[in-house]
C-alpha cells in the first residue's frame, strides 16, 4: 500500500496523487490540494466539537436556570454571559486555526495555536472521531497534516546544525549487520535501503541524522541535541507521539512507506526528505554571516 502527498502550501514541495487503498501509509503528513482528505477530517471533527461545546454550554445554563433564578433573578444572565464567553473563545480559536489552514500563512499566536492543537484538540478530536466511527489512524493522519501546515506557516529557517533529521530504525534493511543507531555514518552504502541516500543528503547539506529504535530513544536524542526544527520520518502512531513529546520544538512529519508491513524494511521518498531539508534550511550565505557574528540564528 502507498500513499503520498505534498507537505504543505509551500510550492517547493511536490504534489502527489494518493492511490486507492492507501490507508495507513504515505510519505508526508498532508495530501494533495484538490481533495485534502486529511485536512477535511480534522476540520470536520473540529466543527463537530464546536457544536458539542455549544450544546454543553446551553445544557449547563438551562439545568440550573430555575434554581439560580430563585437565588437572584440576574444569576441566569450572568451564567449565560460566562458560558457565552467560553463558547466565543472556542469558536475564535477554531476560526483562527481554520484560517491558518486555508491561507497557509502564520496568523496571530500561531505557535500557541499549535500547542493547543497538540495538547488539547487532538485528544478531544480522537474522542469525537471515535463517537462518529472515524478510526484513530485516520484522525492521527489528519492531526499530522494540520501540524505540518502550522509548522510550515511558521516558516522557520535554521542553520544545518540546528536541524535534525530523525529516522526510524526500520528503514535499515533487516539483513544488515552494521549498527547505525549511534552513528549513521557507519552505513556501508550497499544500497539495499534508503539509509545510503539519507547519509548522502546529510553530507550534502551538513544536517545531522539520528536513528531511533523507538519513542524512548527518540526522546533522549531530542533532549540531548535540542534542535530548533525536526524532520521526522515514521508511521502515524510514532509521528503523533513524537510531535506531542517534542513540543514546543516544531516537528515536520513525513510518513514512511510500509510495503512489507509495519516496522519491517520500511521505505521513504528521498526527494521529499530533501525538499523538507531545503524548506527549513537557512541559505549558505546567511549561515556564514551568522557564524561570523557569533552563532546561528534559530529563525529569520
Amino acid at each position: 500500500m502507498k500513499e503520498s502527498a505534498h507537505m504543505g502550501p509551500i510550492e517547493t514541495l511536490p504534489r502527489r496523487v494518493d492511490k486507492p487503498g492507501s490507508e495507513g501509509t504515505g510519505e508526508t503528513g498532508e495530501p494533495r490540494d484538490p481533495q485534502q482528505p486529511e485536512k477535511r477530517t480534522f476540520v470536520f471533527l473540529l466543527l463537530v466539537a464546536c457544536v458539542v461545546m455549544v450544546g454543553l454550554a446551553f445544557f449547563l445554563w438551562w439545568v440550573p436556570y430555575v434554581g439560580l433564578s430563585n437565588i437572584h433573578p440576574n444569576l441566569p444572565l450572568i451564567l449565560a454571559v460566562a458560558l457565552g464567553c467560553v463558547v466565543l473563545f472556542w469558536f475564535g480559536g477554531a476560526l483562527t486555526l481554520v484560517l491558518t489552514i486555508i491561507r497557509g500563512k502564520n496568523l496571530f499566536f500561531n505557535r500557541r495555536i499549535r500547542g493547543v492543537v497538540i495538547r488539547f484538540l487532538f485528544p478531544l478530536l480522537v474522542l469525537v472521531g471515535k463517537c462518529l466511527g472515524i478510526s484513530k489512524a485516520r484522525t492521527r493522519k489528519s492531526f499530522i497534516a494540520i501540524n505540518n501546515q502550522l509548522v510550515l506557516a511558521e516558516a522557520k529557517k535554521v542553520g544545518p546544525d540546528r536541524l535534525l533529521l530523525l529516522l526510524p530504525h526500520c528503514l535499515q534493511n533487516h539483513e544488515c549487520k552494521v549498527r547505525i543507531i549511534w552513528n549513521v555514518d557507519n552505513c556501508e552504502a550497499c544500497g539495499k535501503c534508503k539509509i545510503k541516500g539519507i547519509v548522502a543528503l546529510s553530507k550534502k547539506y551538513g544536517v545531522p541524522v539520528s536513528v531511533a529504535t523507538g519513542g524512548t530513544l527518540a526522546r533522549k536524542i531530542v533532549v540531548e541535541k535540542r534542535p530548533d526544527v525536526i524532520i521526522a520520518v515514521a508511521c502515524e502512531r510514532d509521528l503523533t507521539s513524537g510531535i506531542q513529546d517534542s513540543y514546543p520544538i516544531p516537528v515536520f512529519g513525513i510518513f514512511n512507506k510500509r510495503p512489507f508491513g509495519p516496522c519491517y524494511d520500511t521505505d521513504v521518498d528521498l526527494e521529499l526528505v530533501e525538499k523538507g531539508i531545503t524548506t527549513f534550511l537557512m541559505d549558505s550565505q546567511k549561515v556564514r554571516q551568522s557564524r561570523m557574528t557569533g552563532g546561528l540564528s534559530s529563525g529569520e
